[in-house]
């Protein structure tokens, strides 16, 4: 790919999965719009993205306007949007009984919310050129049954996977694919500081997860839509 590469969007993409996804769309010439709520851009990822990616900071990811702002912003910069690949996101373990219901409020504000506001802020852009490829990330904890303390997450996570099928054949017939990922444990920094026992080489790489959303935003991937792709590593 050259300069005039795809317009890839990343939410959370100050986090370490954004992060892993932005250098591999980057080595690929895509033309990034990275946007998180935290308001500055790690340093690990600064002069390591090629031209000039927009940064948008301190968005607030599940506010409609505040999304619409930054995504317009990018279709004018970069002349549309190709990509959106959804990772804003956030877990916490809670039990129903020593919790509180404003947990499933914010689970679903960080992870649900978010996906349906970026998902309605970027469509525009994807169907006026009739192309576009769209990439939530969901869970594998939601695919099956929920553990106790899991609740909260996985019901936020499973609402990714019905938008994404629901959003897939809203629009199938006009060039945009809606996919999901569906992750293990993923192999971060902040897993490996609250799990310190666990056995890291069974948890799944960013980059093994970041190879698959390249593939999704591919046209390899053109007849695939509507799926929810478990990728777990070993685990």
């Amino acid at each position: 790919m050259q300069q005039d590469g795809p317009v890839v969007v990343i939410t959370g993409a100050f986090g370490a999965l954004g992060q892993c996804v932005a250098r591999a769309f980057a080595a690929r010439g895509a033309r990034l719009a990275l946007l998180d709520v935290s308001p500055q851009p790690p340093a690990s990822i600064r002069g390591e993205l090629g031209p000039a990616p927009l940064l948008f900071g301190g968005v607030d990811l599940s506010d409609t306007e505040a999304t619409r702002r930054a995504m317009a912003a990018t279709a004018m910069r970069f002349g549309g949007i190709d990509v959106l690949v959804n990772v804003a996101g956030g877990f916490r373990w809670e039990t129903l009984e020593q919790g509180e219901p404003e947990t499933w409020d914010q689970l679903y504000a960080m992870n649900l919310r978010t996906a349906v506001v970026c998902c309605k802020a970027a469509l525009p852009a994807m169907l006026e050129r009739g192309a576009g490829r769209i990439i939530n990330i969901g869970a594998g904890a939601a695919a099956g049954r929920a553990a106790a303390g899991m609740g909260a997450y996985t019901a936020s996570k499973a609402g990714v996977q019905r938008l994404t099928e629901s959003l897939s054949e809203e629009v199938k017939d006009r060039g945009v694919t809606v996919n999901a990922i569906l992750p293990g444990t993923i192999d971060t920094p902040r897993n490996r500081a609250d799990m310190p026992e666990a056995d890291v080489g069974r948890w799944v790489a960013p980059e093994a997860i970041a190879d698959v959303i390249l593939f999704l935003a591919s046209d390899a991937a053109r007849a695939v839509t509507g799926a929810s792709i478990p990728v777990f590593g070993r685990g």
